[in-house]
């Protein structure tokens, strides 16, 4: 049985202060014994972070990474940073990235080998655009991002990688892909990570749904077989999160 993980994407808000005030605000309703719980915060927040949700049932993932060790790039973070400073997670591949700093399935593909070396838990971001989505490209798009984003990356260390589905045209939105629509793509996913691997690695292998989820439909998208928690964007910073990460009780 694989275990669920609600993930939050806080993206671009919080200040070190007001993350340690929505942690303390948030410890009590984030205990979920079945359930792994992350929150991925900005760089900013990473140490304090860290440090706030010791002894919890709450680990810290980061939002990006680079791939390179170390060096002359200002402004990046590397894998030992992130390791060092007791990171669990990293986001990689999500649209914002891709649509906003032009980052390609070979750059994921770059820092997913990277994270993996480090031992970091890889959060890898597929998805597709509503126009993409209109023209029967979903499945097809989805698998060429999935096959270059592990293209070199072993099977035993394929099964420790999170893959995250966040159809674009639901981020942020308010409009949420239906239970059966994510189930589909999530299901596909599956698939042709056992086709790339085998039918053992596609089995443990934790696929998320990203895309609007809430309080309100988080039960019903977490009760489809291939749907194994949730990437989390504006509802992690409220309350209501603890409602996601307790969706069976």
């Amino acid at each position: 049985m694989r275990r669920k993980l609600i993930a939050g994407n806080w993206k671009m808000n919080m200040t070190p202060s007001e993350a340690l005030e929505l942690i303390e605000k948030l410890e009590g309703l984030v205990k979920n014994d079945e359930v792994d719980v992350c929150y991925c915060v900005p760089a900013i927040d990473i140490v304090p972070a860290v440090e706030a949700v010791k002894g919890s049932n709450v680990a810290i993932g980061a939002q990006n990474l680079y791939f390179e060790e170390k060096g002359a790039y200002t402004g990046e973070i590397s894998a030992a940073m992130l390791t060092d400073a007791g990171v669990k997670y990293v986001i990689m591949g999500h649209s914002e990235r891709r649509g906003y700093f032009g980052e390609t399935d070979e750059d994921i593909n770059k820092k997913l080998v990277k994270a993996l070396e480090h031992k970091l838990i890889p959060i890898v971001c597929c998805g597709e655009s509503l126009e993409q989505r209109q023209q029967g490209l979903t499945l097809s798009l989805i698998r060429d991002q999935i096959r270059t984003a592990f293209n070199g990356v072993s099977a035993a260390d394929a099964a420790d990688v999170v893959i995250a589905y966040e159809p674009i045209w639901a981020i942020g939105t308010g409009v949420t892909a239906t239970s059966e629509q994510a189930e589909e793509v999530c299901a596909d996913i599956r698939r042709y990570i056992a086709e790339l691997y085998d039918e053992a690695t596609a089995e443990n292998i934790r696929i998320l749904y990203g895309g609007s989820m809430n309080a309100q439909n988080a039960a019903e998208l977490l009760s489809m077989a291939d749907i194994d928690g949730g990437l989390i964007g504006g509802a992690s910073l409220k309350t209501d999160f603890g409602s996601i990460v307790n969706y069976n009780k």
